[in-house]
Protein backbone atom coordinates (compact mmCIF):
# COMPACT_ATOMS: atom_id res chain seq x y z
CA UNK A 1 0.00 0.00 0.00
CA UNK A 2 2.84 2.40 0.79
CA UNK A 3 4.35 1.91 -2.66
CA UNK A 4 1.00 2.50 -4.40
CA UNK A 5 0.40 5.57 -2.29
CA UNK A 6 3.80 7.01 -3.17
CA UNK A 7 3.36 6.39 -6.90
CA UNK A 8 -0.03 8.04 -6.87
CA UNK A 9 1.20 10.98 -4.83
CA UNK A 10 4.32 11.51 -6.89
CA UNK A 11 2.52 10.95 -10.16
CA UNK A 12 4.99 8.29 -11.23
CA UNK A 13 3.67 5.73 -13.67
CA UNK A 14 6.88 3.76 -13.82
CA UNK A 15 6.42 0.00 -13.99
CA UNK A 16 8.69 -2.83 -15.02
CA UNK A 17 8.63 -3.30 -18.79
CA UNK A 18 7.01 0.06 -19.64
CA UNK A 19 8.55 3.03 -21.38
CA UNK A 20 5.78 5.59 -20.96
CA UNK A 21 6.66 9.23 -20.23
CA UNK A 22 6.40 10.08 -16.55
CA UNK A 23 4.38 12.99 -15.15
CA UNK A 24 6.14 15.63 -13.07
CA UNK A 25 6.84 15.03 -9.40
CA UNK A 26 6.44 17.54 -6.59
CA UNK A 27 7.55 21.07 -7.50
CA UNK A 28 9.85 21.33 -4.48
CA UNK A 29 11.80 18.14 -5.32
CA UNK A 30 15.56 18.84 -5.39
CA UNK A 31 17.64 19.00 -8.57
CA UNK A 32 20.43 16.40 -8.55
CA UNK A 33 23.11 15.63 -11.16
CA UNK A 34 25.16 12.46 -10.75
CA UNK A 35 27.77 10.68 -12.84
CA UNK A 36 27.61 6.97 -13.57
CA UNK A 37 30.77 5.08 -14.59
CA UNK A 38 30.09 1.97 -16.67
CA UNK A 39 32.48 -0.96 -17.03
CA UNK A 40 31.40 -1.40 -20.66
CA UNK A 41 32.07 0.26 -24.04
CA UNK A 42 29.32 2.18 -25.84
CA UNK A 43 29.56 -0.17 -28.82
CA UNK A 44 27.88 -2.90 -26.75
CA UNK A 45 24.48 -1.27 -26.78
CA UNK A 46 22.71 -3.98 -24.79
CA UNK A 47 24.94 -4.31 -21.74
CA UNK A 48 26.13 -0.67 -21.76
CA UNK A 49 22.56 0.31 -22.56
CA UNK A 50 21.37 -0.96 -19.19
CA UNK A 51 22.82 2.14 -17.54
CA UNK A 52 21.26 4.36 -20.20
CA UNK A 53 17.85 2.83 -19.51
CA UNK A 54 18.25 3.60 -15.81
CA UNK A 55 19.28 7.20 -16.50
CA UNK A 56 16.42 7.76 -18.95
CA UNK A 57 13.74 6.29 -16.69
CA UNK A 58 14.94 8.32 -13.70
CA UNK A 59 14.94 11.54 -15.71
CA UNK A 60 11.43 10.81 -17.04
CA UNK A 61 10.05 9.97 -13.61
CA UNK A 62 11.48 13.12 -11.99
CA UNK A 63 10.73 15.52 -14.84
CA UNK A 64 14.46 15.96 -15.34
CA UNK A 65 15.20 16.88 -11.75
CA UNK A 66 17.36 13.79 -11.13
CA UNK A 67 19.89 13.63 -13.96
CA UNK A 68 22.37 10.77 -14.38
CA UNK A 69 25.18 11.17 -16.94
CA UNK A 70 26.51 7.82 -18.14
CA UNK A 71 30.21 7.41 -19.02
CA UNK A 72 31.58 4.40 -20.88
CA UNK A 73 34.37 2.27 -19.43
CA UNK A 74 37.61 4.23 -19.43
CA UNK A 75 36.09 7.66 -20.04
CA UNK A 76 36.40 8.85 -16.43
CA UNK A 77 37.17 5.60 -14.59
CA UNK A 78 38.92 2.42 -15.83
CA UNK A 79 36.42 -0.41 -16.50
CA UNK A 80 37.66 -2.41 -13.51
CA UNK A 81 38.11 0.67 -11.31
CA UNK A 82 34.45 1.48 -10.81
CA UNK A 83 34.03 -0.27 -7.46
CA UNK A 84 36.77 1.76 -5.80
CA UNK A 85 35.54 4.92 -7.51
CA UNK A 86 32.06 4.55 -5.99
CA UNK A 87 33.37 3.37 -2.63
CA UNK A 88 35.66 6.40 -2.36
CA UNK A 89 33.10 8.87 -3.72
CA UNK A 90 35.06 9.67 -6.89
CA UNK A 91 31.82 9.05 -8.79
CA UNK A 92 28.34 8.71 -7.41
CA UNK A 93 27.33 5.55 -9.30
CA UNK A 94 28.56 2.67 -11.44
CA UNK A 95 27.12 -0.07 -13.62
CA UNK A 96 29.19 -3.23 -13.68
CA UNK A 97 29.53 -6.99 -13.28
CA UNK A 98 30.42 -7.67 -9.66
CA UNK A 99 32.52 -10.76 -10.34
CA UNK A 100 35.20 -8.48 -11.76
CA UNK A 101 36.18 -7.79 -8.16
CA UNK A 102 36.70 -11.30 -6.80
CA UNK A 103 40.41 -10.48 -6.53
CA UNK A 104 39.47 -8.07 -3.72
CA UNK A 105 37.11 -10.55 -2.09
CA UNK A 106 35.48 -13.60 -3.72
CA UNK A 107 32.24 -12.74 -1.94
CA UNK A 108 31.62 -10.03 -4.55
CA UNK A 109 30.78 -12.79 -7.03
CA UNK A 110 27.35 -13.46 -5.51
CA UNK A 111 26.06 -10.11 -6.78
CA UNK A 112 26.92 -11.31 -10.29
CA UNK A 113 27.33 -15.05 -10.78
CA UNK A 114 29.49 -18.04 -9.89
CA UNK A 115 30.50 -21.02 -12.05
CA UNK A 116 27.74 -23.64 -12.21
CA UNK A 117 25.49 -21.19 -10.38
CA UNK A 118 21.87 -20.17 -10.79
CA UNK A 119 20.15 -19.01 -13.96
CA UNK A 120 18.73 -15.50 -14.31
CA UNK A 121 15.27 -16.47 -13.07
CA UNK A 122 16.66 -18.52 -10.21
CA UNK A 123 18.92 -15.76 -8.97
CA UNK A 124 16.03 -13.28 -9.22
CA UNK A 125 14.01 -15.60 -6.98
CA UNK A 126 16.87 -15.83 -4.49
CA UNK A 127 17.44 -12.09 -4.51
CA UNK A 128 13.79 -11.07 -4.22
CA UNK A 129 12.22 -13.91 -2.21
CA UNK A 130 15.16 -15.64 -0.54
CA UNK A 131 17.93 -14.12 1.53
CA UNK A 132 19.92 -12.83 -1.45
CA UNK A 133 19.21 -9.11 -1.19
CA UNK A 134 19.72 -9.05 2.58
CA UNK A 135 22.99 -10.99 2.53
CA UNK A 136 24.50 -9.23 -0.47
CA UNK A 137 23.65 -5.74 0.76
CA UNK A 138 25.04 -6.48 4.22
CA UNK A 139 28.34 -7.42 2.58
CA UNK A 140 28.40 -4.39 0.26
CA UNK A 141 27.60 -2.00 3.10
CA UNK A 142 31.02 -2.82 4.53
CA UNK A 143 32.48 -1.44 1.31
CA UNK A 144 30.44 1.77 1.40
CA UNK A 145 28.26 0.66 -1.54
CA UNK A 146 24.52 0.18 -1.99
CA UNK A 147 23.91 -2.31 -4.81
CA UNK A 148 20.80 -2.79 -6.97
CA UNK A 149 20.24 -5.47 -9.65
CA UNK A 150 20.19 -3.74 -13.05
CA UNK A 151 20.33 -6.30 -15.82
CA UNK A 152 21.06 -9.92 -16.65
CA UNK A 153 22.62 -11.56 -19.69
CA UNK A 154 21.10 -14.99 -19.16
CA UNK A 155 23.19 -18.11 -19.71
CA UNK A 156 26.21 -17.19 -21.77
CA UNK A 157 28.20 -18.92 -24.48
CA UNK A 158 31.47 -20.71 -23.72
CA UNK A 159 33.53 -18.44 -25.94
CA UNK A 160 35.83 -18.47 -28.98
CA UNK A 161 38.80 -20.79 -29.33
CA UNK A 162 41.58 -21.01 -31.91
CA UNK A 163 41.68 -24.79 -31.55
CA UNK A 164 39.19 -27.47 -30.63
CA UNK A 165 38.77 -28.54 -27.02
CA UNK A 166 38.36 -32.32 -27.10
CA UNK A 167 39.78 -33.37 -23.73
CA UNK A 168 40.78 -31.82 -20.41
CA UNK A 169 44.40 -31.99 -21.60
CA UNK A 170 43.57 -29.36 -24.23
CA UNK A 171 43.11 -26.84 -21.43
CA UNK A 172 46.75 -27.13 -20.37
CA UNK A 173 48.58 -23.86 -21.01
CA UNK A 174 45.53 -22.28 -22.69
CA UNK A 175 45.62 -18.49 -22.31
CA UNK A 176 41.99 -17.42 -22.04
CA UNK A 177 40.23 -14.15 -21.42
CA UNK A 178 37.69 -15.10 -18.77
CA UNK A 179 36.10 -13.08 -15.99
CA UNK A 180 35.48 -13.65 -12.32
CA UNK A 181 35.79 -16.87 -10.35
CA UNK A 182 35.90 -18.95 -13.54
CA UNK A 183 39.51 -17.95 -14.08
CA UNK A 184 40.45 -19.65 -10.82
CA UNK A 185 38.53 -22.76 -11.87
CA UNK A 186 40.29 -23.18 -15.21
CA UNK A 187 43.63 -22.37 -13.57
CA UNK A 188 43.16 -25.56 -11.53
CA UNK A 189 43.10 -27.41 -14.86
CA UNK A 190 46.28 -25.79 -16.18
CA UNK A 191 44.88 -22.83 -18.10
CA UNK A 192 46.13 -19.26 -17.78
CA UNK A 193 43.18 -16.87 -17.16
CA UNK A 194 43.32 -13.25 -18.31
CA UNK A 195 40.88 -10.53 -17.20
CA UNK A 196 40.62 -8.07 -20.09
CA UNK A 197 37.94 -5.36 -20.61
CA UNK A 198 35.42 -6.02 -23.38
CA UNK A 199 36.83 -3.43 -25.76
CA UNK A 200 40.35 -4.90 -25.57
CA UNK A 201 39.51 -8.56 -26.20
CA UNK A 202 39.56 -8.54 -30.02
CA UNK A 203 43.11 -7.18 -30.45
CA UNK A 204 44.39 -9.59 -27.80
CA UNK A 205 42.83 -12.53 -29.63
CA UNK A 206 43.96 -11.24 -33.02
CA UNK A 207 47.58 -10.80 -31.93
CA UNK A 208 47.69 -14.20 -30.25
CA UNK A 209 48.23 -12.73 -26.80
CA UNK A 210 45.40 -15.05 -25.78
CA UNK A 211 44.24 -18.36 -27.29
CA UNK A 212 40.56 -18.07 -26.40
CA UNK A 213 38.06 -15.55 -25.10
CA UNK A 214 34.58 -15.49 -23.66
CA UNK A 215 32.36 -12.45 -23.51
CA UNK A 216 28.58 -12.85 -23.40
CA UNK A 217 26.76 -14.38 -26.35
CA UNK A 218 26.07 -14.20 -30.09
CA UNK A 219 24.70 -10.64 -30.28
CA UNK A 220 27.65 -9.00 -28.52
CA UNK A 221 30.22 -11.47 -29.86
CA UNK A 222 29.19 -10.70 -33.44
CA UNK A 223 29.53 -6.96 -32.78
CA UNK A 224 33.02 -7.51 -31.42
CA UNK A 225 33.99 -9.65 -34.43
CA UNK A 226 35.47 -12.59 -32.54
CA UNK A 227 34.52 -14.98 -35.35
CA UNK A 228 37.09 -13.24 -37.55
CA UNK A 229 40.00 -14.29 -35.33
CA UNK A 230 38.84 -17.60 -33.80
CA UNK A 231 36.51 -20.10 -35.48
CA UNK A 232 35.47 -22.55 -32.75
CA UNK A 233 32.46 -21.29 -30.77
CA UNK A 234 31.79 -23.32 -27.62
CA UNK A 235 28.77 -23.66 -25.35
CA UNK A 236 27.53 -23.46 -22.65
CA UNK A 237 29.26 -20.80 -20.57
CA UNK A 238 29.14 -22.89 -17.41
CA UNK A 239 30.71 -20.02 -15.47
CA UNK A 240 27.77 -17.70 -16.21
CA UNK A 241 24.43 -19.43 -15.92
CA UNK A 242 22.82 -16.03 -15.37
CA UNK A 243 25.13 -13.02 -14.98
CA UNK A 244 23.44 -10.26 -13.02
CA UNK A 245 24.62 -6.71 -13.69
CA UNK A 246 24.55 -4.27 -10.79
CA UNK A 247 24.13 -0.59 -10.15
CA UNK A 248 26.45 0.67 -7.42
CA UNK A 249 25.65 3.79 -5.41
CA UNK A 250 27.90 5.32 -2.77
CA UNK A 251 26.22 4.47 0.55
CA UNK A 252 26.32 7.99 2.00
CA UNK A 253 24.97 9.47 -1.21
CA UNK A 254 22.24 6.83 -1.34
CA UNK A 255 21.19 7.80 2.18
CA UNK A 256 21.13 11.46 1.15
CA UNK A 257 18.60 10.87 -1.63
CA UNK A 258 14.97 11.72 -0.93
CA UNK A 259 12.95 8.54 -0.38
CA UNK A 260 11.00 9.30 -3.57
CA UNK A 261 14.23 9.34 -5.60
CA UNK A 262 15.42 6.11 -4.00
CA UNK A 263 12.18 4.41 -5.03
CA UNK A 264 12.34 5.82 -8.55
CA UNK A 265 15.94 4.67 -8.95
CA UNK A 266 15.15 1.15 -7.79
CA UNK A 267 12.14 0.96 -10.14
CA UNK A 268 14.29 2.22 -13.01
CA UNK A 269 16.85 -0.50 -12.28
CA UNK A 270 14.08 -3.12 -12.22
CA UNK A 271 12.93 -1.94 -15.63
CA UNK A 272 16.48 -2.07 -17.01
CA UNK A 273 16.88 -5.53 -15.48
CA UNK A 274 13.94 -6.95 -17.44
CA UNK A 275 14.73 -5.01 -20.61
CA UNK A 276 18.32 -6.28 -20.86
CA UNK A 277 17.40 -9.93 -20.44
CA UNK A 278 14.55 -9.72 -22.95
CA UNK A 279 16.71 -7.86 -25.47
CA UNK A 280 19.43 -10.51 -25.35
CA UNK A 281 16.81 -13.24 -25.72
CA UNK A 282 15.34 -11.44 -28.73
CA UNK A 283 18.62 -10.72 -30.51
CA UNK A 284 20.83 -13.73 -29.76
CA UNK A 285 19.04 -16.25 -32.03
CA UNK A 286 19.47 -14.18 -35.20
CA UNK A 287 23.08 -13.37 -34.38
CA UNK A 288 23.85 -17.05 -33.72
CA UNK A 289 22.44 -18.10 -37.08
CA UNK A 290 24.43 -15.37 -38.83
CA UNK A 291 27.67 -16.36 -37.08
CA UNK A 292 27.26 -20.01 -38.04
CA UNK A 293 26.33 -18.97 -41.57
CA UNK A 294 29.56 -16.98 -41.75
CA UNK A 295 31.64 -20.03 -40.83
CA UNK A 296 31.72 -20.21 -37.03
CA UNK A 297 32.11 -23.82 -35.88
CA UNK A 298 29.59 -24.42 -33.08
CA UNK A 299 30.79 -26.96 -30.52
CA UNK A 300 29.51 -28.21 -27.13
CA UNK A 301 32.08 -28.62 -24.40
CA UNK A 302 32.74 -32.37 -24.03
CA UNK A 303 31.16 -33.92 -20.93
CA UNK A 304 34.65 -34.87 -19.72
CA UNK A 305 35.61 -31.19 -19.76
CA UNK A 306 32.37 -30.07 -18.11
CA UNK A 307 32.76 -32.68 -15.36
CA UNK A 308 36.37 -31.69 -14.69
CA UNK A 309 35.43 -28.01 -14.48
CA UNK A 310 32.50 -28.77 -12.17
CA UNK A 311 34.75 -30.77 -9.86
CA UNK A 312 37.36 -27.98 -9.83
CA UNK A 313 34.66 -25.40 -9.04
CA UNK A 314 33.36 -27.39 -6.06
CA UNK A 315 36.91 -27.76 -4.73
CA UNK A 316 37.43 -24.01 -5.10
CA UNK A 317 34.23 -23.21 -3.20
CA UNK A 318 35.17 -25.54 -0.36
CA UNK A 319 38.65 -24.02 -0.12
CA UNK A 320 37.31 -20.46 -0.24
CA UNK A 321 34.56 -21.09 2.32
CA UNK A 322 37.09 -22.62 4.70
CA UNK A 323 39.11 -19.40 4.88
CA UNK A 324 36.50 -16.68 4.19
CA UNK A 325 33.56 -16.56 6.65
CA UNK A 326 31.63 -13.97 4.63
CA UNK A 327 31.88 -16.07 1.49
CA UNK A 328 30.76 -19.16 3.41
CA UNK A 329 27.77 -17.38 4.92
CA UNK A 330 26.36 -16.38 1.53
CA UNK A 331 27.48 -19.51 -0.34
CA UNK A 332 25.73 -21.85 2.11
CA UNK A 333 22.45 -19.97 1.65
CA UNK A 334 22.91 -19.65 -2.14
CA UNK A 335 23.71 -23.35 -2.57
CA UNK A 336 20.67 -24.48 -0.55
CA UNK A 337 18.35 -22.20 -2.52
CA UNK A 338 19.85 -23.38 -5.83
CA UNK A 339 19.24 -27.04 -4.96
CA UNK A 340 15.51 -26.39 -4.54
CA UNK A 341 15.41 -24.27 -7.70
CA UNK A 342 17.07 -26.98 -9.77
CA UNK A 343 14.60 -29.56 -8.47
CA UNK A 344 11.64 -27.38 -9.47
CA UNK A 345 13.02 -26.26 -12.84
CA UNK A 346 13.99 -29.80 -13.79
CA UNK A 347 10.50 -31.13 -13.11
CA UNK A 348 8.50 -28.36 -14.75
CA UNK A 349 10.28 -26.08 -17.17
CA UNK A 350 13.22 -28.37 -17.87
CA UNK A 351 11.06 -31.27 -19.00
CA UNK A 352 8.85 -28.96 -21.08
CA UNK A 353 11.83 -27.31 -22.76
CA UNK A 354 13.47 -30.68 -23.44
CA UNK A 355 10.34 -31.93 -25.21
CA UNK A 356 9.87 -28.74 -27.24
CA UNK A 357 13.49 -28.84 -28.41
CA UNK A 358 13.14 -32.51 -29.39
CA UNK A 359 10.12 -31.99 -31.66
CA UNK A 360 11.64 -29.14 -33.68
Amino acid sequence: MERRSFLKKAGVGLAVGTAAAMPAIAADAPTIKWRLASSFPKSLDTIYGGAEVVARRVAEATNGKFQIQVFAGGEIVPPFGVLDAVKDGTVEMAHTASYYFVGKDPTFAFDGTIPFGMTSRQVDAWYRWGNGKKLVREFYAKHNIHTIPAGNTGTQMGGWFRKEIKTVADLQGLKMRIGGFAGQVIAKLGSVPQQIPGGDIYPSLEKGTIDAAEWIGPYDDQKLGFNKVAKFYYYPGWWEGGLQLSLYVNTKLWASLPKEYQTILELACADAHVEMMSEYDAKNPTALKQLVGAGAQLRPFPKEVMDACYKAAQELYAETAAKNPEFKKIYDDYKKFMADQNLWHRIAEGSYASYMYSVR
